[in-house]
């Protein structure tokens, strides 16, 4: 609105006296600069008809927004202003009074230049970041490398972490309560004691093999007899490939073994399924002594169990056990009772025994289960094994499970020498606790310093010293004794502000706190002692130390929390497969966990070799195995083991969009839904996060009775004015992964429940007939808002990677979030734009976008 005409409504106004004064306002208001004058102009030509206080589409009141910089609320309007400006979206196309492309310069420079110059002045005075403590994965990365303890469980003993930008790394959304507090408190306590040495002498740690035949769980629970008439749900004893002849008597045969240890190693337990009620095969006579590290080999092999009478052939037949016509996969579990499942590693077992190691860690009382993963599970009522033929059906048979460890480096482990250097040890008898001896008074504070200058990034003064060793007097004189109190101690300083908290100062950051923010990037941790001793401010030590963290195993931490949090891949587990809907997919581990690796490894792949960025939308290979592989129809591939795979060029697969992992928490387990994956692909790969939907518009419900496609829904709910724009935007994407069905399965039409179909043949790993039948086809072609058609996810594949640099753009905005801890403000644009810039020639490297991010100014500013 022009300033004449403002005044001329102030003077007319029925609420004259509060118009005069902003009459006096106006007047008295300093005079326009030019490029005030510029976006007034452009404001009351082409967007206040739509914007004013009367019409005040989309809830914006244009004539009432100031160019107020230093409030927050009006900066941000003025931000989705200039977005929507310069992405042509408005003024709206339909509007017949569009502005000439040099207006749009203008008014954006005019926007750009005030904005840019304001975020960075505030900056300047604050910082981008605000005060964060660690989060709790941080936490327990950062215990687990200050006590040399690397199978510490910390984060779930900490409440749940709070997020803000999609990342659970912003201060804001960090939140440090009583409560928060009690349960650092409690989870380092808990981890000093971890590491304390628990007996005098080293733990012998011996190799020891653990036969599945001795083991009472494996014979007499799950046995075949006249209590369990249902053979594909229970294990068998068999001698090499021939099931033992007494396999059905009330009562466990003894074994072979006991009379002809020559014949122990041929022994071994038999099944058709995979673990599930009642069938769940653990090795009970093993648990671990002690948390630490380990290594476990298991021998095994397949089998092949002949069909039952005609009339139920699918029923093994115990007497028809010969050698196995394929290897088989084996996923170990680590279980600490009751139930507590960790996944440690899966490989494959040949049709001839074969022997396959684990190198892993194990916390005190963890015991080990196994699971053929690709057979039969199910628990009763079953009526079917999918994987039966008139031939036979597959089995596995485990013969034994060898434990080496725990395999000690020193002793006291190191995480003790960090708490008490080389104090001794001593017990008054054989049931009374470990002490450590201290004769001298000096112990405690050499001990102490010595402890904060491993746990503190930054030096610390002579008081904060003092205040930790009031901490240790005290508890001794409470009664505590030496190695008590020094535990005290330790907990106060690894729940205080200097080591729970990352400090920053407005402006450059020093060596420490660079260093600290490097090994929160890339390893979810702090600083390990070199990175700490470089001369970071030199851009090529920065450089050779950031290298050096990327080749570290401890960088599969960066990969696996970024992709956590920007894919929401930590949610792979949040729902199932609808055991009706999609039976072919209900109680798949194997896939789920082959699944979320695929995403992880890629995201690895794509880092370790530089790939461009452009292959988050199109690659020409993936990460799979025999599973996945089959899972998306592609050739075989053999093995368990997650390989790169070549795709053929007309695979639909390649890039993160059509990955399961992706197509799973996009979608509820029963339906699928445009709006939540356009969503997503605009919000996670476009980095063009759509507006919330408003909440007096109700969800569309799913339609399991196919009467109704989801597009027909859509078309619908977009009659409502209030939808139409938003789902304009956001639907068409989301139309393109119709193809794709709840765990990204291929499918040409939509399932359905109910009359109207016949259900194809076959059985659920359940084994349940299906019950679904195919519906109405499904239709993948969609409109992208700027008027360009596809036909289906190929096509938008396309379609997006006409923009690269926004891809690119996205990931790095992405990446600066979750290095920083802050959100990339508009007055850090530019600085994006350089990054850019400077990869753009080799296609934007992931890796080379991580250098840049690590050089730039943002990083190295608070």
């Amino acid at each position: 609105m022009p300033f004449v005409s403002r005044l001329f409504l102030c003077r007319h106004s029925p609420l004259l006296p509060q118009a005069a004064g902003l009459c006096l306002a106006l007047v008295s208001a300093p005079p326009a600069s030019a490029a005030d004058k510029g976006r007034q102009s452009f404001l009351d030509q082409y967007c206040i008809e739509c914007h004013d206080a009367d019409t005040k589409k989309g809830n914006l009141d244009l004539t009432a927004l100031k160019f107020d910089l230093k409030n927050p609320k009006a900066f941000a309007e003025w931000v989705k202003v200039h977005d929507r400006v310069r992405d042509g979206e408005m003024p709206p196309k339909k509007k017949k009074t569009q502005p000439a492309p040099s207006e749009v310069t203008a008014f954006l420079k005019d926007l750009e230049q005030p904005m840019i110059a304001a975020d960075q002045e505030r900056t300047a005075k604050e910082g981008r970041t605000t005060w964060r403590r660690m989060n709790r994965l941080e936490y327990e990365n950062t215990l687990r490398d200050l006590l040399s303890a690397p199978w510490l469980q910390i984060k779930d003993k900490l409440p749940e972490d709070g997020e803000a930008s999609r990342f659970n790394k912003i201060g804001d959304a960090l939140d440090v309560s009583h409560v928060q507090m009690a349960r650092y408190l409690g989870a380092a306590d808990y981890a000093l004691r971890e590491v304390m040495a628990s007996q005098l002498s080293r733990p012998e740690s011996k190799t020891k093999r653990y036969y599945t035949r001795s083991d009472s769980s494996l014979v007499r629970k799950m046995k075949f007899s006249e209590f369990n008439r249902s053979p594909e749900r229970a294990t068998f004893p068999v001698l090499g490939t021939q099931a033992q002849p007494d396999v059905r008597a009330g009562t466990a045969p003894p074994t072979v073994g006991a009379k002809d240890p020559k014949a122990r190693e041929q022994e071994a337990i038999g099944t058709v399924a995979s673990s599930y009620e009642p069938i769940e095969l653990k090795f009970t006579v093993f648990k671990a002594p002690m948390s630490g590290h380990y290594k476990l080999r298991f021998s095994g092999y397949s089998l092949w169990v002949g069909p039952g009478p005609a009339k139920s052939w699918w029923r093994p037949n115990l007497d028809m056990v010969s050698k196995g016509r394929r290897p088989e996969p084996v996923t170990i579990y680590s279980e600490l009772p009751p139930r507590q499942l960790r996944l440690l590693g899966s490989f494959d077992v040949g049709v001839e025994p074969t022997v396959q190691e684990i190198d892993t860690y194990l916390l005190k009382g963890e015991l080990i289960r196994y699971d053929a993963v690709r057979l039969f599970r199910s628990r009763p009522p079953a009526f079917h094994n999918p994987l039966a033929t008139h031939e036979g059906q597959p089995g596995l048979a485990m013969q034994w499970m060898e434990v080496q460890g725990p395999i000690l480096e020193s002793w006291p482990l190191p995480g003790h020498r960090v708490l008490f250097d080389d104090l001794p040890v001593f017990r008054k008898d054989k049931n009374a606790k470990v002490e450590v001896i201290s004769k001298n008074p000096a112990d405690a504070e050499r001990l102490l310093r010595r402890f904060m200058q491993r746990a503190y990034r930054e030096p610390f003064a002579d008081e904060d010293v003092q205040r930790f060793l009031h901490v240790i007097e005290a508890a001794r004189k409470a009664g505590s004794d030496f190695a008590d109190s020094m535990i005290a101690g330790y907990t106060a300083v690894l729940c205080s502000p200097k080591f729970v908290c990352l400090e920053e100062k407005p402006g450059r950051l020093d060596n420490a706190a660079v260093a600290t923010r490097l090994s929160c990037f890339l390893w979810n941790s702090g600083p390990d002692d070199e990175l700490r001793a470089a001369d970071l401010s030199k851009p090529e030590v920065l450089r050779a130390q950031t290298e050096r963290l990327l080749a570290d195993a401890r960088a599969r931490r960066f990969v696996d929390a970024f992709l956590d949090y920007w894919l929401d891949l930590r949610k792979a587990n949040a729902t199932s497969p609808d055991a009706t809907l999609y039976p072919d997919y209900y109680l798949d581990d194997l896939l789920v966990e082959s699944a979320t690796q695929e995403t992880q490894l890629f995201f690895a792949e794509l880092l370790k070799n530089n790939l461009p960025a452009r292959h988050l939308v199109a690659s020409d290979f993936a990460m799979l195995n025999e599973r996945l592989a089959a899972h998306y129809g592609l050739p075989a591939v053999d093995g368990v083991k997650l390989q790169r795979v070549s795709l053929p060029k007309d695979s639909p697969r390649g890039g993160l969009m059509t990955q399961a992992s992706v197509l799973k928490v996009t979608a509820n387990g029963t339906t699928t839904s445009p709006v939540q994956r356009g969503a997503w692909i605009m919000e996670r790969l476009l980095g063009k996060p759509p507006p919330p939907p408003p909440a007096s518009v109700p969800a569309i419900e799913p339609d399991t009775r196919g009467a109704h496609t989801i597009r027909e829904q859509l078309a619908a709910h977009r009659k409502l004015e209030t939808c139409a724009a938003c789902h304009a935007k956001i639907d068409p994407a989301g139309f393109a992964l119709e193809n794709f069905d709840v765990m990204g399965g291929w499918r040409d039409n939509y399932r359905a429940l109910g009359e109207g179909g016949t259900p194809p043949p076959g059985y659920g790993k359940n084994g349940q007939p299906f019950t679904f039948h195919p519906a109405q086809p499904v239709d993948a072609s969609g409109t992208l808002p700027d008027g360009r058609d596809f036909k289906d996810i190929r096509e938008l594949k396309k379609l997006l990677l006409a923009d690269e640099d926004q891809i690119a753009r996205n990931l790095l905005r992405q990446l600066v979030t979750y290095a920083t801890g802050a959100p990339v403000q508009f007055g850090d644009r530019p600085a994006i734009e350089q990054m850019l810039a400077a990869t753009k020639a080799e296609g934007h490297g992931v890796k080379s976008l991580i250098h840049q991010i690590v050089q730039s100014t943002l990083f190295q500013s608070k």
